[in-house]
């Protein structure tokens, strides 16, 4: 997807860039080529010679329409035509050439690499008088910035005056929210600038610009040439090695913390900014947390960071370490900082307070780093309510602020909220859209987060297929990247899906198995998480004695937060271990707890496996209630393994399954993966398009297919259009 998205759509020239990636770009480690002769050179050849065949004046023209257009539109065109009375008639042999054509606002390109072309075969002289004549043209005051532009890329060497007056111009440009012209400014800017310093300090905030807009790739490539270690660890979180990304944003921290004045100090001026406090300094508006003064800023934000890297790690004793740093600081810590650390000492009690009040920040227009550690806090609690408000407020600024790269993942966040509160079709389908953009804007961290996610949801709908397929993408990237969370949260999916086919023994196995891996392999927080399930996966085979010490631990931790929903599952593993009749009154306990929360799906689980305890104590009427019950909410969350269970109960006690309700639409019983994959197919796309577009294998999509067609009882794709048409029209 970001191969097709840099060569600007063209699928020759994403696969001539795809043939040349190292291996290192091709896995994500290193940042994709970012120059066009870079990109497709063969492509680009081929263009330029189509423009060199051209006459000399209209390639003059062609050049200075081309000028106007990128890497900043300008909309000076017309005017510069009039000042140096041009002769527009040269654009015929261009469009006779199908190359280029004539509009209202002056010169419509055939694509982006003939535009391209235009300007890359044109004399370097030529071109620093096309930007100089456009840049006589911009007058008014908000066209000052792209003036500048103009007047930088017309210079004929190093300015101190001109990168000036760029740096000017891309910080008002930067207040604006335009990061595309003021990643551009910065840029042309450094490469005006004669102090190294100040040069390392431009390109920063250029990759600061680039991150924000979403283009990972040109950000990281930016970074590679400063000296800004922090930065690089704040990339390296959404796409590198996350314990790298740790190690360098808390060196960031300790760097900015050192470097803070004495009570009354001014804060230092331009020329004295740090590499280490340059992006707070340029992304200060993705992180708010009070620091009371602008020069704590810096620490704040990289604590933060710190934090979401121990996260995605695993390692979350090492939050002790960036607590230390606050403490320094003289500042709180910040986010989900110091409930983690409390956490990880087993201070139940205090972590249950801190997350507490950072879950409390979840009050709409705030920043987004703020909002998405509420989200984390929340889940934390076992509050998905509060969650999945957080999570999506924090979208919502995310985008409110032109921070591109924060909305995918504020969304890998929700999803969890989703799921559990048995909206799995809406988290699939919202968590196929973050996947598409994490990987459009370099998040390979994130996407890989997702897909592990999405793991989860197939081995809910028990496609065995489709979650065996994610979670090894998930778990092959994860491991090479040291991130814990989406690596523990893929061996979960498969364990859920032995668990929801009656494979026991192979649950236990993987969750065993999850407990004992370390940081960068498994994750405290989902091995907590997965506690029920691996309980109930033990007692089925009779390893009992683990199973009890780990439902301590996640009893003891569900009575410091007072979370219902954690309540009623550690009474329903207590159900489980317990033998006979005793364990009725713990299944009603659950229920009623179930009743006070949120995780509709896990209430399910809850009426099956006490319906099924009932029929073996004999009490068949309850029993046969209990398990309605469970079918109706396992069919309508789309859960069919479940519900095949509830079946099997129900037959056990010669009780016939309600029928399905037929006022149902026939997409109804299609997953949302599944859904989409039908819808792209009736629109005429390939198997191939799709696969790309979902980050799925050829083979997977024919699968999808397979079922959609199965499933809705049709033999081929013109059924499936006319099918899906009526749908719509219903």
């Amino acid at each position: 997807m970001r191969v097709l998205r840099l060569v600007y759509g063209d699928p020759r020239a994403a696969d001539e860039l795809a043939a040349r990636l190292t291996e290192r770009q091709a896995a994500g480690l290193d940042p994709l080529p970012a120059e066009p002769g870079d990109l497709a050179p063969e492509t680009l050849r081929a263009h330029c010679r189509e423009v060199r065949a051209l006459p000399e004046g209209t390639r003059l023209v062609l050049l200075l329409a081309a000028a106007d257009q990128y890497p900043v539109a300008t909309h000076a065109f017309l005017r510069a035509v009039a000042a140096a009375r041009l002769d527009t008639r040269l654009l015929d042999a261009a469009e006779a050439a199908g190359i280029a054509y004539a509009t209202a606002g002056g010169v419509g390109f055939r694509d982006a690499w003939t535009r391209i072309a235009a300007y890359e075969t044109a004399a370097p002289a030529d071109r620093r008088d096309a930007h100089r004549l456009l840049a006589r043209v911009l007058h008014g005051s908000a066209e000052t910035p792209r003036r500048s532009w103009h007047r930088g890329a017309g210079a004929l060497g190093p300015s101190a005056r001109l990168a000036a007056e760029l740096t000017a111009a891309a910080d008002r440009a930067r207040a604006d929210g335009d990061q595309a012209l003021s990643g551009a400014l910065a840029e042309r800017a450094a490469v005006l600038c004669t102090d190294p310093g100040e040069r390392s300090r431009l390109l920063a905030h250029a990759a600061a610009d680039a991150w924000r807009r979403g283009d990972g790739d040109r950000s990281r490539t930016l970074a590679a040439r400063t000296d800004a270690d922090a930065l690089t660890g704040i990339l390296a979180l959404r796409t590198g090695h996350a314990g790298e990304a740790f190690d360098a944003l808390l060196a960031g921290a300790a760097r900015a913390a050192g470097a803070r004045p004495a009570p009354g100090d001014r804060p230092p001026g331009r020329s004295g900014t740090t590499a280490s406090s340059l992006v707070p300094s340029v992304a200060s508006r993705e992180s708010g947390e009070g620091a009371g003064s602008a020069t704590a800023a810096p620490v704040v934000h990289f604590l933060a960071r710190a934090a979401e890297a121990a996260v995605y790690t695993g390692d979350l004793r090492r939050c002790r370490e960036a607590t230390v740093v606050a403490a320094q600081s003289g500042i709180d810590p910040p986010g989900v900082l110091g409930g983690i650390a409390a956490a990880v000492d087993g201070r139940y009690e205090d972590a249950r307070d801190l997350l507490e009040a950072t879950a409390g920040r979840c009050g709409p227009g705030g920043d987004p780093t703020l909002l998405l550690h509420a989200g984390i806090a929340a889940l934390m609690l076992g509050d998905h309510t509060r969650a999945a408000t957080a999570t999506v407020r924090a979208a919502a600024a995310a985008r409110a602020r032109g921070v591109t790269a924060a909305v995918s993942q504020a969304m890998e966040f929700r999803v969890y909220a989703d799921f559990w509160t048995g909206r799995p079709r809406a988290a699939e389908a919202a968590a196929l859209d973050a996947l598409r953009q994490a990987y459009a804007t370099g998040q390979d961290n994130g996407a890989c987060h997702l897909q592990a996610a999405l793991a989860m949801f197939a081995a809910l709908t028990g496609d065995e297929e489709l979650c065996r397929e994610r979670a090894a993408a998930a778990r092959s990237y994860a491991l090479a990247h040291a991130l814990g969370l989406p690596a523990a949260l893929a061996q979960w999916a498969l364990a859920f899906l032995d668990l929801g086919s009656g494979r026991f023994a192979a649950a236990a196995a993987r969750l065993r198995a999850l407990a004992a891996s370390g940081p960068g392999h498994g994750h405290r927080a989902i091995r907590h998480l997965a506690t029920p399930h691996y309980v109930e996966a033990a007692v089925r085979t009779g390893e009992t004695r683990v199973a009890r010490a780990a439902h301590a631990d996640y009893d003891r931790w569900a009575r410091a937060v007072d979370s219902a929903d954690d309540l009623a599952l550690s009474a329903r593993c207590r159900a489980l271990l317990t033998p006979g009749a005793d364990a009725v009154e713990h299944y009603r306990t659950a229920l009623r707890l179930h009743a006070e929360g949120t995780r509709a799906f896990e209430r399910a689980r809850t009426e099956l496996l006490f319906g099924s305890a009932l029929r073996r104590l004999r009490r068949r009427t309850e029993a046969r209630d209990r398990l309605h019950s469970a079918l109706e909410a396992f069919e309508s969350f789309g859960a069919p393994h479940c519900a095949e269970s509830a079946r099997a109960e129900l037959r056990a006690l010669g009780a016939p399954a309600a029928p399905t309700r037929g006022d149902r639409r026939p997409t109804a019983d299609l997953t949302a993966q599944q859904l989409l994959v039908a819808r792209m197919a009736a629109d005429g796309a390939t198997n191939r398009e799709i696969a790309a577009r979902l980050a799925l294998s050829p083979r997977t999509i024919d699968h999808h297919l397979r079922g959609v067609f199965t499933r809705l009882g049709i033999r081929s794709r013109i059924e499936l259009v006319r099918l899906l048409a009526d749908a719509d029209d219903g």
